[in-house]
C-alpha cells in the first residue's frame, strides 16, 4: 500500500487567506444539545512559563466543560497564579520530568472525565474548537486527532522547513502503519479515558503526539480526523527543535511498528476484551 504526501506549499495556503472567524465557545456544543449529557470532559493542558498566554486559553474554553487540567513543568513564572486566579476550579499537576510528553502522561493520570482532551498553552489553538473532537469520540471514535490539512483547517504558524518535515513524517507513518492520515504532528486531539491505557505512553517529548496516534492504531482503536486551524504562539518562543524533535519521531515510528526498544503497544487480549465490553456498552 502506497500514500502521497501533498506538495509543501499546500497547507501555507489557508495562511494566506486570513484566520476562520472563531465560533463563540457555546455555539461549539451547548449542554442541551449534547450527544451524552452525562459524558464528562477533561481538557490537559501542559504548560511551562506560559503565563502570558494561559489568559486567552483559559477563558475561550467553553463552560460545559468539567474539567481543565494544567500541568507544570517547573514554571518561573505567574504561570499558576494566572492559572488559580482564573479558574477556581482548576487542577494543578506539578510535573518534575521536562518534556511536553511527560506533561501529557501525568495529565492523562489525573484526568477523571470520560473524554480526555489536550491542548497548548501557548494560544495556538482555539479551544472553541473542543466540540468538534468532543463530537467525534461521542460518534464513535476512540481518539480525534487535529488536522490543519483538511477543509476548514489551516496554520497561520507552520514555516516551510517544518512542513516539508512533517509531511516526510506523515508518509513515513501512513506507509509503516497503513493508513491515510491527512496530518501527523499536531498536539490537539481527544481520547476516550478507557482507552488511555492501551497506548501504553512512555514518551517525554513532542514526539509524544505521533506515539499517541501510531498507538491507537497499533491497539486498533479507531481515530478520527478533526479539521483544526493553527495560529501563531501569541507570546515567547517554541520549545519545539526540528531536527532532534524530528529524529525523535522517526525513532517513535520505527519502535512502534516493529517493537524494538521499547514496548510495542500491541494490544493483549485481555486489552481487547476490555475494549470490546467498552465498545458494547456505548453501543447499548
Amino acid at each position: 500500500m502506497t500514500a502521497t504526501a501533498p506538495p509543501c506549499h499546500d497547507l501555507l495556503a489557508p495562511a494566506l487567506r486570513g484566520s476562520p472567524t472563531a465560533t463563540p465557545a457555546e455555539a461549539e456544543r451547548p449542554d442541551t444539545a449534547a450527544t451524552n449529557a452525562e459524558t464528562r470532559v477533561s481538557v490537559v493542558i501542559p504548560t511551562k512559563n506560559e503565563a502570558r498566554n494561559l489568559p486567552w486559553v483559559l477563558r475561550r474554553i467553553p463552560t460545559w466543560v468539567d474539567e481543565v487540567i494544567v500541568v507544570d513543568g517547573q514554571s518561573t513564572d505567574e504561570t499558576l497564579a494566572v492559572a488559580r486566579a482564573l479558574r477556581s476550579d482548576v487542577v494543578i499537576v506539578n510535573e518534575p520530568r521536562p518534556g511536553k510528553g511527560a506533561a501529557i502522561r501525568a495529565g492523562f493520570r489525573a484526568a477523571t472525565g470520560d473524554i480526555v482532551v489536550m491542548i497548548d498553552a501557548d494560544g495556538s489553538m482555539d479551544p472553541t474548537e473542543i466540540g468538534r473532537f468532543v463530537r467525534a469520540i461521542e460518534a464513535g471514535a476512540d481518539l480525534a486527532k487535529g488536522s490543519r490539512r483538511l477543509d476548514t483547517g489551516g496554520s497561520a504558524d507552520i514555516t516551510f522547513i517544518r512542513d516539508c518535515g512533517n509531511r516526510v513524517l506523515l508518509l513515513a507513518a501512513n506507509v509503516l502503519f497503513r493508513r491515510r492520515f491527512s496530518e501527523l504532528c499536531y498536539g490537539f486531539m481527544a481520547v476516550r479515558r478507557d482507552a488511555i491505557a492501551d497506548l501504553e505512553l512512555v514518551s517525554d517529548g513532542f514526539e509524544i503526539e505521533t506515539e499517541i496516534v501510531v498507538r491507537a492504531v497499533s491497539a486498533g482503536h479507531e481515530v478520527a480526523e478533526v479539521p483544526s486551524f493553527e495560529y501563531p504562539r501569541r507570546t515567547g518562543a517554541s520549545n519545539l527543535n526540528a531536527v532532534r524533535d524530528g529524529l525523535r519521531i522517526v525513532r517513535t515510528l520505527l519502535q512502534v511498528r516493529t517493537g524494538i526498544g521499547r514496548r510495542s503497544g500491541r494490544t493483549t487480549g485481555t486489552r481487547r476484551a476490555r475494549r470490546q465490553v467498552s465498545r458494547s456498552r456505548r453501543s447499548a
